[in-house]
């Protein structure tokens, strides 16, 4: 079996007032997240990101400039997703990018994976995601942005 590396990208779509793209996940239903993804072997964290982009919305991380956090959080995965790992595999380290895009723009879904997608303000996007890890970038987002006046 070909089992998912516990490395994984977040990256936050956003616009320059700091609406946020949410997707709602296909396998949970009400599960609100930004572009996620688990690396593949030989990518680098950069390539991964670009990669979820383009297979979640559509959207070319090249047309726009994906910017690197630097940051990164680890985190317990979800018993009822370890069987995609490795046996003892417990926990997962994400890596944090930004991608920001002139407006809120529509975006092509793989249904496969997500249901629905929206745009928030910021504010609204930190309390709808389900996972503490996409709250907590989605907060630090108008400190890592410059906001023209």
């Amino acid at each position: 079996m070909n089992y998912k590396i516990p490395v994984s990208v977040l990256v936050l779509v956003h616009t320059p007032d700091l609406k946020v793209l949410l997707l709602e996940r296909a396998d949970r239903p009400g599960f609100w997240q930004s572009v996620t993804g688990s690396q593949h072997e030989g990518e680098s964290l950069a390539e991964t990101a670009a990669r979820e982009l383009r297979e979640e919305t559509g959207l070319e991380a090249g047309r726009y400039g994906l910017t690197d956090w630097h940051k990164q959080n680890r985190f317990e995965i979800f018993r009822s997703w370890r069987s995609r790992y490795a046996p003892g595999v417990t926990h997962n380290l994400e890596h944090v990018f930004a991608l920001c895009v002139p407006q809120a723009l529509p975006v092509t879904l793989e249904p496969r994976e997500h249901l629905r997608y929206q745009w928030l303000p910021w504010e609204a996007a930190a309390q709808k995601v389900f996972s503490w890890t996409n709250a907590e970038a989605i907060q630090e987002l108008p400190q890592r942005t410059v906001q023209k006046p």
